[in-house]
């Protein structure tokens, strides 16, 4: 029996404004959320027996030194569906492996996608398809649900909440990390101590009909967590300079609480040679389009 891989995408924060702490000490956000070409590959290589237990193997340019014990976010969303689906013991385990195409901590969502790719992977495998599989995806974490989906969404809430977005226009993006990993609770962290203030939800058209007028509506918006990012990683603004250097870049901003920056472009092939100037800075830069939910697997 063979299964067709799970396509984890890079997940891009395109805004990101912090409105509002709640009591536990989380912070509600208003994002929204595109998905980009480029991502991980979960496969799975073989059955197991069920007393083995899943393993997973991990590889790839980003695997180097990742946990695939059971703490890893793939095997714990194994064992979240495997729970909730009542699979008794004569349900086979599997043998997964992670192909790490994504860096790690780089405010993309990669341990999110990874998770909802295992949920969407296995749930075809066990043959699941009455699991409500997005309750599974917010027990694993705020990213999982709208990296379930892997369709262009607004977060609020926690990211949770998943709400309509505006219609995209074709558009091509250009995602570069400097390498450096950037703890998601140490830039929220910086942010309060800044004294910043919340930020009202964004005000977004319904649709935006090109790729220049969806630049020029993010230029109302903000990521509120770039300006500490960038203090505690002044790379990070180095990055967005470069990407704001070039003709072709219609607008660039950090993704999530970074390190990770992107840069829209009317063209790919423009965004594909920025991409390849930019990696002589020993810099990871991958250009592709936008994803529609057609163009995602």
């Amino acid at each position: 029996m063979s299964f067709d891989p799970a396509f984890a995408h890079a997940k891009i924060n395109l805004f990101l404004h912090v409105t509002a702490r709640r009591p536990d000490g989380y912070h509600e956000l208003d994002s929204l959320a595109v998905f980009a070409e480029t991502g991980d590959i979960l496969r799975i290589e073989e059955p197991r027996p069920s007393a083995d237990g899943m393993s997973l193997t991990i590889d790839g340019p980003f695997g180097a030194g990742l946990d695939s014990g059971a703490d890893n976010l793939v095997l714990r969303a194994a064992a979240s569906l495997r729970a909730a689906a009542g699979l008794d013991a004569a349900a086979p385990s599997w043998s997964l492996r992670l192909t790490k195409n994504l860096p790690v901590a780089s405010g993309i969502g990669g341990g999110s996608a990874d998770a909802a790719a295992a949920l969407r992977l296995l749930a075809q495998a066990w043959q699941c398809a009455d699991v409500d599989l997005a309750s599974i995806a917010a027990s694993l974490g705020a990213d999982v649900p709208v990296c379930l989906a892997q369709n262009t969404q607004r977060m609020q809430g926690i990211g949770e909440i998943l709400v309509a977005a505006p219609s995209l226009p074709r558009v091509a993006m250009l995602l570069v990390n400097p390498g450096v990993a950037v703890p998601t609770p140490t830039v929220f962290k910086a942010w309060k101590e800044s004294g910043a203030s919340f930020r009202a939800p964004a005000e977004l058209l319904a649709r935006w009909d090109d790729a220049r007028d969806m630049a020029e509506s993010l230029r109302s918006t903000s990521n509120d967590l770039q300006p500490p990012a960038i203090a505690l990683f002044p790379v990070i603004g180095e990055v967005i300079q470069e990407l704001e250097s070039s003709d072709t870049c219609l607008f660039a901003r950090m993704s999530g609480s970074g390190a990770t920056c992107f840069g829209l472009y009317i063209d790919v092939e423009a965004a594909k040679r920025e991409a390849e100037r930019l990696r002589i800075r020993g810099w990871w830069a991958e250009a592709g389009w936008v994803q529609t939910a057609g163009e995602l697997s």
